[in-house]
């Protein structure tokens, strides 16, 4: 708490105030809230903070903004790192300090505090890499001019050009690489938490948004379970640890991809589960060149404006006193899908 001559600095101060405007965005709910006790002026910054970060949960991350909507409690949004793809934990991702983020500042670029990693490529002995196409543009009419380029296959697997190919974003064989292009939002539910929702008309088969967040070994999506299970025994937390295998071309072994949007993701991690499969699809997406696909959500069937976003979990059922479902299917089976990570 700030002594008295401080607060009297805060109200009187124009420079002092600005400062505060550059400091305020990366504090934490609790952190902010404190803030906003200590004097009226602070108290309007706090304000302004908080209906800006609820305005886009993206942080401008993302090509339009994903705004939240509560009329159920006073939870103005909810707070994790935004990251729009993969990134490899730090080692500050594992300690008992927040980790930081600037969220809610006047004229915020996202460029200028960007999470994320290079991808894990294939490269040869001198570290380049082995794989990428000399096509300054891809064009998907005639694919046979590039060889990164292939059509979502009944595996619902495809291939996309990577980090090492001469084509830029804008290169029509990069659709999913470009954030997301729908306008979506996320709603306050009173038994569901948050969820993701349509906020326009998006056609079947659109792409909609990546499974971002950070890329776990096994062995440590085994302990962060265990973690989760822990604090989410008494109903009031909820993770986004999504385990998914990739089956091999040999049939006789799979690769997990281990991705956890709990404290570092994207929109995608108020997707909730649904037990009828929901309106959205997953596709494994490989970028040309890397080792682990990513994984991405297209539209299942036409979804209307307003209509909650939604996928299977998974069928099984391991756990008794697994957490309850409120999916609202016909064929929701009480519980939310659980088995050993």
């Amino acid at each position: 708490m700030w002594e008295p001559d401080t607060k009297k600095r805060c109200q009187t101060n124009g420079p002092f105030l600005q400062c505060f405007e550059l400091i305020l965005p990366w504090l934490t709910p609790i952190e902010l809230a404190n803030v906003s006790l200590t004097s009226k002026s602070l108290n309007q910054l706090s304000k302004s903070t908080t209906l800006r970060r609820s305005s886009d949960a993206s942080r401008s991350f993302e090509n339009l903004p994903i705004p939240f909507h509560n009329t159920i409690d006073h939870h103005p949004y909810a707070h994790f790192i935004y990251t729009p793809s993969q990134i490899f934990p730090s080692s500050s991702s594992s300690s008992s300090q927040p980790q930081r983020q600037s969220w809610g500042s006047l004229g915020f670029s996202s460029s200028a505090s960007r999470l994320g990693a290079e991808p894990v490529s294939l490269v040869d002995e001198l570290g380049h890499s082995v794989s990428g196409c000399d096509c300054e543009r891809c064009d998907g009419e005639d694919p046979d001019g590039c060889p990164c380029f292939s059509e979502m296959d009944e595996l619902d697997m495809g291939n996309e050009c990577g980090p090492s190919c001469r084509c830029g974003l804008e290169c029509e064989n990069r659709l999913t690489q470009r954030g997301v292009s729908v306008r979506l939002k996320i709603v306050r539910d009173r038994r569901k938490g948050w969820g993701l929702y349509a906020d326009q008309f998006i056609e079947k088969a659109q792409f909609v948004c990546e499974y971002a967040g950070e890329l776990l070994t096994t062995k440590e999506a085994k302990n962060r379970q265990q973690m989760y299970d822990k604090l989410a025994s008494d109903g009031r937390f909820s993770s986004a640890l999504l385990v998914l295998r990739e089956h091999l071309p040999s049939g006789k072994a799979c690769m997990r991809i281990n991705i956890d949007a709990t404290r570092m993701g994207n929109v995608a991690r108020f997707i909730n589960h649904s037990c009828d499969g929901g309106n959205l699809v997953t596709k494994l997406v490989r970028s040309s060149g890397a080792l682990v696909p990513r994984i991405c959500f297209f539209a299942s069937r036409d979804i209307k404006e307003n209509e909650e976003l939604a996928f299977s979990y998974g069928e099984v059922r391991l756990r008794s006193n697994g957490l309850q479902c409120f999916c609202g299917s016909s064929c929701c089976f009480g519980t939310l899908p659980s088995e050993n990570t």
